[in-house]
């Protein structure tokens, strides 16, 4: 589920508790968690509601200024059930956390370079990681499709393999491309040597 920053901003303060989407399928799970630019969102329920069930109350809840505008987003795909979601504010993403770690001892650098290792090792293609490193190091903020481009792969499964690396706290995503996370930068530094 996708959420505008402003709206993300008020889950965050606890004035938005509620979602609305129409889906085919349900695009949620009650007692699962989603990760947001800012931090992770909990899912408290999912149900399927009628339009003319929906209130002006859970309109303002779920952001909008009026029930009014929320149907009318909500008609702009008119196949599937439209679904309320109730959800609040977890916790911050603890990747932030993660990546801010930069004074890595020597096993949690030796940890690190294992996963990235067994990373290449299960990859069906040659070995990855320190390439992507290196690349995001050497150009930071571009676009992912013409990073993709440079290592001859498809944008998508580019942007999957990245998000492996940011699991780790070693990237970090921009509003254009991507950067080192100050962990990234020190197990690159390690990956280099003397």
């Amino acid at each position: 589920m996708l959420f505008p920053n402003a709206v993300l901003e008020r889950i965050v303060a606890g004035e938005v508790d509620l979602a609305f989407r129409r889906w085919r399928r349900p695009g949620a799970v009650a007692g699962r968690t989603q990760r947001t630019a800012a931090g992770v969102i909990a899912i408290d329920s999912v149900e399927v509601v009628r339009l003319r069930d929906i209130t002006a109350t859970e309109a303002r809840r779920a952001g909008w200024s009026t029930r009014t505008e929320l149907l009318e987003f909500l008609r702009k795909k008119p196949e599937g059930r439209i679904y309320r979601i109730g959800l609040h504010y977890a916790s911050a993403d603890a990747r932030v956390r993660l990546r801010e770690q930069a004074g890595l001892s020597a096993n949690e650098l030796t940890d690190i370079v294992h996963t990235l290792s067994e990373m290449d090792r299960k990859s069906r293609r040659e070995p990855w990681t320190r390439r992507y490193l290196e690349l995001i190091d050497a150009r930071p903020a571009e676009l992912a499709l013409d990073l993709a481009r440079s290592v001859g792969r498809e944008r998508l499964p580019f942007k999957a393999d990245v998000r492996r690396l940011k699991e780790l706290g070693l990237t970090e995503s921009l509003r254009i491309g991507y950067q080192l996370s100050p962990r990234g930068r020190a197990v690159l530094e390690h990956l280099r040597g003397p």
